[in-house]
């Protein structure tokens, strides 16, 4: 399907930025026959997880310093316009009581959109980040990254996940709940070794059956332990259970956090670090690990290799709209009559209404899906299709997505729901609105689901509305159509937009 963005050309500078609840990343690179080039990476270690409160917020210290080191970023960016930066918002963020609140004033110091992921859209990223930083495989693989308040675990072959899970716990999140007063004990060990392994019980056993051939770890924490017990000696490539058990005893001895004194270990990592051993052994013992190869790349280049595929045509968002049409044994052929009525109502007013090539792919899939709540019950379906996009793991969609698309979904049939469109970030809303209007109108036209096809129909379009003209005979021919479309009218006013339906002489 057509995509919103344009192909990208030779020479183009794209740029990610990795939100995470340890570390902001940037790294900015250039597309150069086909591949790319970085030219540039900035970080800083926030360490957000250590500033989310109980109650979900977030602490005006850290707050402070975020939004300072996204200010540095944003100078970073100015130049590249928006479809070519993707900035992502991890676990901490998505722990927030209210997000929305700490992502308004961030994007608008990034001067970019700044979307939250799932815990396994995460994991996708990072695999896809981690493969096209490694050789060419055709074997499975097992990439582990240990955040700062998450660690995803992957299984993948190719560029293509097989299994994605993520669990809240990460370097910053353990150290604070294993060690918070730095006492490095063989208890508290023993109680973080249980602890964490009951977690890791969840689908050790499945990981285990599927299989894999090597393991990879990526993002700060595993590479920092990888660089200890190289610089150590305790290896001699990569990270083995033999190594790991030697930093562990290294640590108790120590007796406490700011004793520690390890070669290849930064004094900005020594306070969270603790914990992020703490994960990998158990995942070691867990998974029946020997031996873990430590990757450079993870997520930043996961998301700069995932515009890439938007823009040539190869989206995961496509597919996963795909597997929901299966899913839910969607009517292909309805869904397919009120795409192409969508699309035509699109193509005539997109201009006038300022609607660009993504809002054309938001519209199709919504037409494709409007649906799937069928699978569920009649009453109230836009309600139960809405509920299965909110509450489904998309691969390639955002949490911000997702809500776009469950609202529109929400919205597209009876009263539409205010409340949700508000919820929306305001940058979407008016988007939303009228991405609905449109396909309410198209399913509105293709209520008798039939495949008698409709007559020329025009429409045009401004600020404060729809002007719709079909053919005088049809419309006499079709008088549950014209009652529909002037209840239609109401229910259109509260998306802002004023319906008018006019008679063609000529059909």
């Amino acid at each position: 399907m057509p995509n919103g963005q344009k192909p990208i050309q030779d020479g183009e500078l794209l740029a990610a930025v990795d939100l995470g609840s340890n570390s902001y990343h940037m790294v900015v690179a250039r597309y150069q026959h086909g591949e790319l080039r970085v030219i540039d990476r900035l970080r800083d270690s926030v360490r957000m997880a250590a500033g989310l409160q109980r109650d979900g917020s977030l602490d005006s210290t850290r707050r402070d310093r975020a939004l300072a080191c996204l200010a540095r970023f944003g100078q970073r960016l100015r130049a590249l316009p928006q479809g070519r930066v993707r900035a992502v918002a991890t676990n901490t963020v998505r722990r927030m009581s209210a997000p929305h609140a700490f992502l308004l004033p961030a994007e608008t110091a990034l001067g970019h959109p700044i979307e939250i992921v799932s815990g396994r859209e995460e994991a996708r990223l990072i695999y896809l980040g981690v493969a096209h930083g490694l050789p060419e495989s055709h074997e499975p693989r097992l990439c582990i990254d240990i955040g700062g308040g998450s660690t995803e675990f992957i299984i993948g072959r190719g560029m293509e996940t097989l299994e994605t899970e993520s669990l809240q716990m990460g370097c910053v999140a353990s150290s604070l709940r294993f060690f918070a007063d730095g006492k490095l004990t063989s208890k508290r060990w023993r109680q973080a070794q249980t602890e964490i392994g009951v977690e890791l019980q969840q689908f050790a056993a499945d990981y285990r059956a599927r299989g894999w051939g090597e393991t990879v770890g990526s993002s700060g924490t595993i590479r920092a332990i990888g660089n200890i017990v190289q610089a150590s000696g305790w290896s001699d490539a990569g990270i083995t259970r033999g190594s790991l058990d030697r930093l562990r005893e290294a640590l108790l001895a120590a007796g406490s956090i700011d004793k520690l004194r390890l070669l290849g270990l930064s004094e900005e990592r020594q306070s969270v670090i603790a914990g992020g051993i703490a994960i990998l052994e158990a995942a070691f013992v867990a998974l029946e690990l020997d031996r873990m190869q430590v990757c450079e790349t993870a997520m930043r280049e996961g998301l700069l290799y995932d515009l890439i595929g938007r823009a040539e045509q190869r989206d995961p968002r496509t597919a996963s709209i795909e597997s929901l049409v299966r899913r839910y044994d969607v009517d292909r052929a309805q869904a397919r009559r009120v795409e192409s009525t969508a699309q035509l109502l699109f193509d005539q007013i997109a201009d006038a209404w300022q609607l660009d090539g993504d809002a054309l792919d938001w519209l199709r899939w919504a037409a494709r899906i409007h649906e799937i709540g069928l699978a569920i019950a009649h009453s109230q379906h836009h309600l139960h299709g809405a509920y299965l996009i909110r509450n489904s793991d998309l691969a390639g969609f955002t949490r911000q997505e997702q809500d776009f698309l469950a609202t529109i979904l929400r919205c597209h049939r009876r009263k539409p729901d205010q409340e949700a469109l508000a919820a929306l970030p305001e940058r979407l809303r008016r988007t939303a609105a009228r991405v609905t209007a449109l396909l309410r109108v198209a399913v509105l036209l293709h209520r008798a689901r039939s495949a008698e096809r409709l007559p020329t129909l025009t429409v045009r379009a401004d600020d404060r509305g729809l002007e719709l003209k079909l053919g005088r005979d049809w419309l006499a021919q079709h008088p549950l159509t014209v009652a529909d479309l002037d209840q239609e009218r109401e229910h259109l006013k509260d998306l802002g937009v004023k319906l008018q339906l006019r008679a063609a002489e000529k059909v």
